[in-house]
């Protein structure tokens, strides 16, 4: 669990959730902080037993395989609870911090809305979540539960675990007669891999997609060499020389062999838009994706993706992280009707049923132990990923929130003029230590 230190995550993660009843008595508190229930129940509620009416706004972002199997559950559980109902609001992404900040100012947030761990503590200290004391976690992992706490008291509620992966055209792949991607494979079977597939692809395919400025790949390639991350969670500067400049000079490298698109095809790339994501058109092979988005990856083309682990070194460089959680804001006036639906979300079998593995793993054990039979090809595809992935997994890398303009703008600005060819591996690794001076 964190301490009152603003962090902030790696942005770009998503998701994962599940389900298995709703309390009917009284709740007493566990060890985990959530708490138990006595007696549960799936069943819906009676008109006669219906309390006043209410109506929850109710908020998150992904894609739209996401957005359609929640509506689907927002539904369920106005029938069988008649007196709630919902107005929901979704969006991608991006535009969503922004949109939800302006509303949070203006102390007119939804009731329900979807949390990261990179704002958790933000919002946290702004006062802007309440405290969530009656929610069943009695079959969520306790080292799970926990990144939904600050100082012990639980704000948000995991809604599935998630890990990042390497997601690949396994359809192109076999065309081309190489050897395929695999599990616990290393940076320079990876790099390999991109040229011995560049070498069977046209002039304008490509096989890996350039990661001189995803923060993400080059802090898994530092971790893996046993250096820890690029910022530590005591807030220490930590950006590896040897590595940052292993890391940036080989990118180079594999710009000029055409193994990654041009710098002016790179920037265009939207992760997991069917008309931009490189991906997804063709263009590359293979790139960076987390568990969870294994479904909406499977819907842009069902059965062409496998996904194996991030290459590693010395040591597993991927981290395990919550997905995505379910906070309520302190504003609101249906507390207790919108801790009703979470406790409700995450440990309904029904919900479960319909939400598959869209927002992930689910984080109910029961809940999980009933779905699985029946999941999709793209279901296990991701849970198997996170399974051989989980062991030995390095933790989750949260930052000090100081340090969020320096790893979302500062980094981005840097590395993008040495992708463009305006400055060297060294110059840029030069300029991101000044930068990070006025951080420390």
């Amino acid at each position: 669990m964190r301490k009152t230190v603003k962090r902030v995550l790696v942005p770009g993660m998503l998701a994962i959730s599940m389900f298995s009843v709703t309390a009917c008595s009284t709740p007493k508190e566990t060890a985990s902080g959530g708490s138990e229930n006595t007696a549960v129940s799936s069943a819906p509620v009676s008109a006669g037993d219906a309390a006043k009416p209410v109506k929850l706004r109710i908020d998150w972002w992904g894609a739209q395989t996401r957005h359609d199997l929640t509506l689907k559950v927002l539904d369920l559980y106005t029938k069988q609870h008649p007196n709630v109902t919902f107005e929901p609001e979704y969006s991608g992404w991006d535009g969503y911090w922004d949109k939800l900040a302006t509303e949070v100012a203006a102390k007119n947030a939804p009731d329900i809305y979807q949390m990261d761990p990179a704002y958790l503590n933000q919002y946290v200290t702004n006062n802007q979540l309440a405290e969530l004391k009656n929610t069943n976690t009695s079959n969520m992992e306790p080292s799970l539960l926990n990144t939904g706490k600050v100082n012990d008291r639980l704000y948000a509620i995991p809604l599935g675990k998630n890990i990042n992966g390497m997601a690949y055209n396994k359809v192109l792949v076999n065309k081309l007669g190489i050897t395929a991607p695999h599990n616990d494979w290393t940076w320079d079977e990876y790099f390999q891999f991109g040229r011995d597939a560049k070498a069977k692809l046209g002039k304008d395919s490509y096989a890996l997609l350039d990661s001189t400025t995803n923060i993400e790949m080059a802090d898994m390639y530092q971790i893996s060499q046993g250096k820890g991350s690029m910022i530590l969670d005591n807030g220490k500067f930590n950006l590896d020389k040897d590595s940052f400049i292993k890391f940036q000079t080989t990118y180079a490298q594999l710009r000029k062999e055409g193994v990654v698109p041009p710098p002016e095809v790179s920037v265009t790339n939207q992760d997991l838009d069917p008309q931009n994501d490189l991906m997804v058109k063709n263009k590359v092979l293979i790139r960076q994706l987390y568990a969870a988005q294994s479904t909406a990856l499977d819907s842009m083309s069902p059965g062409s993706y496998a996904m194996v682990t991030v290459p590693k070194e010395k040591q597993k460089g991927g981290w395990l992280t919550p997905s995505m959680y379910w906070s309520i804001s302190s504003n609101s006036p249906n507390k207790t009707e919108a801790e009703k639906f979470v406790d409700w979300f995450i440990n309904s079998n029904e919900a479960g049923d319909i939400l598959g593995t869209s927002r992930g793993v689910p984080v109910s054990s029961k809940v999980l132990d009933h779905v699985s039979p029946s999941f999709s090809a793209a279901d296990k595809m991701g849970v198997d990923l996170l399974t051989k992935g989980a062991q030995d997994a390095p933790p989750f890398p949260f930052t000090p929130e100081k340090w969020s303009g320096w790893r979302a703008k500062d980094y981005v600005t840097a590395t993008e003029k040495l992708m463009f060819g305006k400055s060297t591996p060294e110059q840029a690794y030069n300029e991101l230590v000044e930068m990070s001076k006025q951080y420390q």
